[in-house]
Parts: structure tokens; sequence; C-alpha cells
């Protein structure tokens, strides 16, 4: 391990420490971009934390869960798109505005 003269204590190796940091980025952006109001933005968070959750996922070997963020990830790269070019709409299903 590179940094173990200048960490000696480090529980965990250096790359585990990274991907513990990744994941928690991926958590904390997932949980803030259900939150957000603008479409746009939220994508783009969700594109991020799926990214992050992904790249933890294909890291502990979890087939399950990186077909789940692959699914976001892709999900949310469409829609983006669609945003920018103007071909993303909404249809309203409440009864009172039929």
């Amino acid at each position: 391990m590179p940094f173990a003269n200048l960490f000696p204590s480090l529980p965990l190796p250096l790359l585990d420490i990274i991907m513990y940091v990744v994941a928690t980025l991926g958590v904390i952006l997932l949980t803030y971009g259900v939150f957000l109001e603008a479409e746009r933005k939220q994508d783009a968070v969700f594109i991020i934390a799926s990214g992050c959750l992904l790249v933890y996922a294909l890291w502990i070997n979890s087939l399950i869960f990186s077909l789940a963020m692959a699914g976001l990830f892709v999900g949310s790269w469409i829609e983006l798109i669609e945003i920018l070019r103007g071909k993303h709409h909404h249809v309203c299903t409440i009864e009172g505005n039929k």
C-alpha cells in the first residue's frame, strides 16, 4: 500500500476508503435529487449519483445493484437528453384537468 507510511493507523486500504467515499457521495446525491424540483438538475444529480453507486456496485460484485444503478443511469441520461432537445412533455392525469 503506497500510503501505509503516511497513514499507518488506517484500518482499511486506500482503495477501500475511496470506494466508501464514492458510495457515500452517491447515496447523498441520490437522496438530494429526490427533493429537487427542476427536472434538468434532478436528472443531472441522478446521473452523478447513479454513476457513483454503479462504480461501488461493480466493486462489490453485486449484480442486481449494478443492474439497478445502470438502469437509473441510462434512464436519467435519456430523460436529460429529451429535456435538452425539447422532446420531454408531461401529461397531466389529475381528474379535474381532463
